[in-house]
């Protein structure tokens, strides 16, 4: 039994008895000694005594020896990391998961005493929908399964990808006072390996037109060496090349084939075995793609019939996958341009929603040409519709009067208002590519990127170009002019820029055309025909008659946002600006969520968003429907697996050695295990559990109070007191 005892606690204690006492004693002298009257003040004086041991705080206190010593965890890493082969000794190379099998028997661990308790447990991505490496919740999880947890052994190659910093969690064992011992498994060197390091595959292509494919190599070999890839194709066709892959570099390289037939395929793409490459799973990979017909709708509006528009327009005309319309604003003719494809007025919203690209030549705003409201469709066109827009100025200077419309904010770059006629010369001037243009697939005439440069260098050159000051802020420069500069630097010629959900090009020159010579279209063609699907590509990615569904990213992966937007046509034609837009998610496994597709931006023009988050790689099927037209549409999402689990990546002994110190615990290799496990299991007197009984809050002793203060209490009445 323990008192909370001070001088205090006890020159009161001492002072509250003797002032019972000798008021008892006095009440019961005044009572002529009654015996009844003894009694009653014997139950005050047990009630002073128990109220001030209350005060007093008595605990019952007991010392209990604990049997066994704690528990020694085993904790191992049985990640996919672990399965990465390591030259660990003159035998060869050893899987570092196999390095740490033999001690998984506990019969190794000789030096344990027989008071202690050996757990063994792994740890993994099993518990994640997204694979990895946990340290830090593998931790923090042993603390709450053992509770007399004593040491942890903690065996990894120290690659966590998942979670937070594992110094957290051993923070949280070092104030418990368990130390974490630490073996580092595998190599801090990567592994002779050549991997397929990017595999640039789109969503959908177009059948009968050629698809570029550009991919990237990584080796980590000593030595160059010439890789051979080879191109898996729908119906077993196969295609190979050989490129010179660097020493510990990267190499790029380019497949070109036609796809010939419609529907959902997959393309391999593999590496030829190299008997110095120790990693196999890293050598292929395989994309899903779709491939389908074409039919893309290009508008162009122009003022006079110039050369490029005449050349540009003649040469999507015969691409059998391109509709072309004119709008021709000739500014001395009162008859607007006639003849096949030639419109007689603007197109208004649902004709104008039709149209994938538009081509916006020498011409401006203003009487006769386009009015405020006209360039306000088209602003929508491009931001709410996901069109591209072309801007292609010429001698007129016309575009300049657009900086004051509702396009001036879709430019990617400043005009020079003192020039609004551009800039012309005697002598011919060259496009040069910027680095970014190097690696754009609009300005790609040729697979190898030398050769490609050296086309652009023999192109013929243009004789005017406009007067560009600069690129605006969140433009790409794809092509400069190759002598002529500002305060600014290079005339930027060929810039792109993303509005909303469309895409925008500024094309500086008019002597594109130019090209022609001597190829005819080999080139001009190319340019035009692969900026056109560039800008469409997002509206193709899915497309009914009366809604299209796309997506970006692009081509996301597991545990990106993937953001959903539907366009969606009412009956009568319109753009719907109002209505309960759903989309159905069904990801691989047959699991559903429904994603609600909302008009979140009131100046969107039949635009409906929603977003939802892919817990798996994968084929995922996709219906959307809308409630007011009825309508339904069925796509298909790819969302490619994230390989967090990496096997041939170097081991990281730092973490785990960071570890062994914050915990005071001891770190080691593989090889001096058994130093760890003597550490770690060293038979140390078990501290005493101390166990306390609170007498003063037990429930029996306030019963016992009561108890006495109802019999005083009776005890009163019983001698007529009031």
């Amino acid at each position: 039994m323990t008192l909370e005892l001070t001088t205090f606690s006890i020159l009161v204690s001492c002072i509250g008895v003797l002032v019972t006492i000798v008021l008892g004693w006095t009440a019961w002298k005044r009572n002529d000694y009654h015996w009844k009257s003894g009694v009653l003040e014997v139950v005050r004086f047990g009630l002073v005594c128990l109220a001030i041991i209350t005060l007093l705080k008595p605990e019952y206190v007991t010392v209990e020896r604990p049997t066994t010593e704690g528990t020694v965890l085993f904790l191992h890493d049985a990640s996919a990391s672990m399965q990465t082969e390591d030259e660990s000794d003159a035998t060869g190379y050893h899987s570092r998961q196999t390095q740490v099998d033999p001690w998984l028997d506990k019969e190794k661990w000789t030096s344990v005493p027989s008071s202690t308790t050996i757990a063994m447990e792994p740890f993994d991505s099993s518990e994640y929908s997204s694979k990895g490496t946990d340290i830090q919740e593998a931790l923090m999880r042993a603390i709450e399964r053992y509770p007399d947890l004593r040491s942890i052994v903690l065996a990894s190659d120290g690659d966590w990808n998942l979670g937070g910093n594992p110094i957290e969690a051993a923070k949280v064992l070092r104030q418990r006072e368990i130390p974490v011992h630490t073996v580092s498994v595998g190599s801090e060197q990567r592994m002779p390996d050549l991997a397929i390091q990017s595999f640039e595959l789109p969503t959908f292509a177009v059948v009968g037109k050629p698809l570029r494919v550009p991919f990237s190599l990584s080796s980590s070999l000593a030595q160059d060496t010439d890789a051979t890839i080879q191109l898996e194709l729908p119906g077993g066709t196969k295609l190979s090349q050989t490129i010179r892959v660097p020493a510990m570099a990267i190499a790029k390289g380019t497949f070109e084939w036609r796809p010939e037939k419609v529907g959902e395929e997959s393309i391999t793409i593999q590496i030829q075995h190299d008997p110095r490459d120790r990693i196999a799973s890293n050598d292929s990979k395989r994309v899903a793609i779709s491939f389908r017909n074409e039919s893309l709708k290009v508008l162009m509006i122009e003022s006079f019939p110039r050369w490029e528009y005449r050349y540009t327009r003649n040469a999507l005309e015969r691409d059998p996958g391109v509709e072309v319309h004119c709008y021709l604003l000739h500014p001395d003719i009162k008859e607007l341009g006639d003849g096949r494809g030639y419109l007689k007025s603007f197109p208004q919203d649902d004709a104008l929603f039709a149209y994938d690209v538009v081509f916006l030549g020498d011409i401006g705003i203003g009487p006769d040409e386009l009015t405020e409201s006209q360039c306000q469709q088209l602003r929508r066109l491009v931001q709410s519709q996901a069109s591209g827009l072309v801007f292609m100025p010429g001698m007129r200077g016309r575009q300049s009067s657009l900086l004051n419309s509702p396009l001036e904010e879709l430019f990617p770059v400043d005009l020079e208002a003192a020039r609004p006629r551009g800039v012309g010369a005697s002598k011919p001037g060259q496009f040069q590519l910027t680095e970014q243009g190097h690696q754009s697939l609009l300005t790609r005439f040729e697979s190898n990127e030398q050769e490609n440069e050296q086309v652009w260098r023999s192109l013929p050159g243009f004789y005017w170009y406009a007067s560009v000051e600069r690129a605006r802020a969140g433009s790409q420069i794809l092509a400069t002019h190759e002598r002529d500069s500002n305060r600014f630097g290079r005339i930027p010629l060929i810039v792109t820029k993303t509005f909303g959900n469309g895409k925008v090009l500024f094309m500086g020159s008019d002597g594109a055309w130019r090209w022609r010579k001597g190829v005819e279209d080999k080139y001009h063609y190319r340019f035009w025909g692969q900026v056109v699907r560039w800008m469409a590509y997002q509206r193709s990615m899915a497309a009914g008659e009366s809604m299209r569904l796309f997506h970006a990213p692009d081509r996301p992966n597991e545990g990106d946002v993937v953001t959903l937007q539907a366009n969606i046509m009412g009956s009568n034609g319109e753009p719907l600006q109002d209505g309960t837009v759903t989309t159905s998610v069904v990801d691989p496994n047959g699991k559903m969520e429904i994603v609600s597709l909302k008009r979140d931006d009131p100046q969107a023009w039949g635009l409906f968003r929603g977003e939802f988050k892919p817990k798996m790689g994968g084929e995922f099927k996709l219906t959307t429907h809308c409630k007011q037209t009825g309508k339904t549409l069925e796509s298909t999402l790819y969302i490619q697996s994230t390989e967090r689990e990496q096997i041939g990546k170097p081991a990281r002994p730092d973490v785990l050695r960071d570890i062994a110190n914050a915990t005071r615990g001891k770190f080691t290799s593989i090889s001096d295990i058994e130093d760890v496990l003597k550490v770690a299991t060293i038979a140390r007197e078990p501290e005493p559990v101390e166990r306390r009984l609170q007498l003063w809050s037990h429930p029996l002793w306030g019963a016992a109070i009561l108890f006495l203060l109802g019999l005083f209490w009776a005890g009163r009445k019983w001698m007529g007191f009031v």
